[in-house]
Order: C-alpha cells, then sequence, then structure tokens
C-alpha cells in the first residue's frame, strides 16, 4: 500500500462535509499528507452557500487550528461542475489525492437513505480509495 500524500475531502457546507473535514485533518496529522478541501460548483450552485474560490472558509480554517493541523499543508479549491465529477478528477493530475473522503450524506438529503447521491457514486467509480465519514461523526 502507498502512503497517503495528498487527500482531497469534499465540502458542500454541510454537517457531515464538516466532520469529513475533520476526520481528514485527523488522518493527515497522523500521515502528514496534505488536505485539499474541494467544493464543487454544480449547476445548483447560486441555490446554496456559494465559496469564494480565494478564500479558504473561516470554519476550515478553525477546525484546523483546532486540531493543530499545518496551514501550510492545507489548501481550498473550488472546481466547476457536478461533486462526484469533480472529486473523481481529483485523483489526477494536478491534485493526485491518494484518498478521496466525502461525508455520507451532503445538502441534498433524502429521508431514508443512507448514502447520498455523491458519496453513493463515488463509492461505485472512483480508482481511488473513498472514505465516507458516517452521519453524526464524532472524536474518539
Amino acid at each position: 500500500m502507498n502512503a497517503i500524500g495528498t487527500i482531497a475531502v469534499g465540502f458542500d457546507g454541510s454537517p457531515d462535509a464538516e466532520a469529513a473535514v475533520r476526520w481528514s485533518l485527523k488522518l493527515g496529522n497522523a500521515t502528514n499528507a496534505t488536505v485539499v478541501v474541494v467544493h464543487a460548483t454544480g449547476l445548483l450552485e447560486h441555490l446554496h452557500t456559494s465559496f469564494s474560490r480565494d478564500v479558504t472558509p473561516p470554519a476550515i480554517v478553525a477546525t484546523a487550528k483546532e486540531l493543530g493541523f499545518d496551514e501550510q499543508r492545507l489548501h481550498w479549491r473550488v472546481d466547476d461542475g457536478d461533486a462526484c465529477s469533480v472529486l473523481l478528477r481529483a485523483s489526477s493530475p494536478p491534485l493526485n489525492a491518494d484518498l478521496i473522503v466525502v461525508g455520507s450524506r451532503g445538502q441534498g438529503r433524502r429521508i431514508g437513505m443512507l448514502l447520498g447521491s455523491t458519496s453513493l457514486e463515488l463509492a461505485e467509480h472512483a480508482t481511488t480509495p473513498v472514505a465516507i465519514v458516517p452521519s453524526g461523526y464524532v472524536d474518539r
């Protein structure tokens, strides 16, 4: 198994995405990996909270500081496209992610579904390992 050098974590502002970022930062600390937080700007971006391409959301920076994560290894990336396609591309240049991390469900929650459409589609199509952080994840 190869070492984890880069972790790409999907972020849409949902509580599950925040948990996935926290989990990724903890793993990044343990493996000395770079963490790239990736936000996809799909067709419905204007209906949800939009994020700046140039500024990492303050909540992510605060979580990194809280966990003692080296901010030189934390990157923010906004890409055009649907979430699954953007995250699948993260394993190719220029990111070359060794691991893709997502929360189990994002902004488009559907009652009764254990996995959201993005996490399910990633699990089905990714050629890079995928970690799906469960809803309600808390530090242990």
